[in-house]
């Protein structure tokens, strides 16, 4: 089956005017995706998951999280997932930590890309985390003393646009707290990530402009983004015009926070390599594959599903 990319591409009018080149997209259906699955799935399907994405050219991944098996059961097997992935040659795979203590766990499993959350919203890191936003900033901290100086290193800032339970974030506050996260680890990639899926393309491509304006010595800044309202892909987009270039996505739209009530998935990884490939980025993903990976997810149990893609290829497919 084979899926042209797009019709003839227009003129790239605002595309041309963006400050970097190059589009990164992050799967994070191995991790941010499964956790919302309340059945365990067992461990050698989640391997199998990671090696057909890494088949479909895949190469940078969210594989698992060391976290609570008691608040997190579906992620128990993260040693297991991080032993597994060190076969896979090119393979980035990032571990998401939440504390010290658990970056030790994933230290100790061989992890060699940490990714470390807090949320911009006091009630959402209290939820998450059981701690204030300035607590984990000193969690944070003391996860940058535990690793070699350099080491690839991802810091989430989750409802940097809207919390669950206050609504929509002051941009004064993710500001207040990226002044005090930004030098603890000048190096790291820095993500903004919209828990909830109620930002709007306006506000997304105003606060990357804001942060990027603030904090110039910052290289590589990421998008995370849900898909709650159907503006995933749009928002990615406004992402995009003001600079950003690491996109995380989760195949077939898989997820939904537990911890964020009334998020829904992610934004799909198809729907995102569809539509950067149709403006001349090349994500280094095969589609066809992609899209043949997404139709087994949306087939899972107690999946939470989406995108519109893999719908619209396999439609078409099937009236040829």
């Amino acid at each position: 089956m084979s899926h042209p990319v797009s019709p003839a591409e227009p003129s790239r009018g605002d595309f041309e005017n963006s400050p970097m080149d190059g589009v990164q997209i992050v799967e994070v259906g191995p991790r941010d995706g499964l956790q919302s699955v309340k059945a365990f799935v067992p461990t050698e399907e989640k391997i199998t998951l990671l090696s057909a994405l890494y088949q479909a050219g895949v190469r940078r991944v969210e594989a698992t999280s060391f976290v609570s098996d008691r608040a997190v059961p579906q992620l128990a097997d993260a040693r297991d997932i991080v032993d597994a992935v060190k076969s896979m040659p090119g393979l980035d795979a990032q571990v998401l930590v939440p504390t010290a203590r658990y970056c030790q766990r994933a230290l100790e499993a061989g992890t060699a890309h940490l990714a470390f959350v807090l949320s911009a919203s006091e009630a959402h890191n209290r939820s998450n985390v059981k701690r204030s936003p300035d607590e984990s900033v000193d969690e944070y901290a003391a996860i940058v003393g535990m690793i070699a100086p350099g080491m690839p290193l991802r810091l989430n800032l989750a409802t940097a646009f809207d919390c669950p339970f206050d609504g929509r974030v002051a941009e004064t506050e993710v500001m207040r707290l990226l002044e005090r996260l930004v030098p603890i680890a000048p190096w790291a990639e820095v993500a903004l990530c919209d828990t909830t899926g109620r930002a709007t393309p306006r506000h997304v491509g105003g606060l990357f402009t804001a942060v990027r304006s603030e904090f110039p010595a910052i290289t590589a800044w990421a998008f995370h983004g849900h898909d709650t309202y159907g503006l995933g892909a749009a928002n990615a987009l406004a992402g995009y015009l003001a600079g950003v270039r690491v996109f995380d996505a989760s195949i077939g739209g898989l997820g939904g926070c537990p911890f964020a009530p009334g998020a829904t998935g992610n934004v799909a990884t198809e729907d995102l390599v569809w539509m950067f490939s149709g403006m001349g980025e090349d994500t280094g993903i095969d589609l066809d594959r992609l899209v043949a990976v997404a139709g087994t997810i949306k087939t899972m149990p107690g999946a939470q599903t989406g995108g519109r893609v893999h719908d619209a290829l396999v439609g078409r497919s099937c009236v040829q």
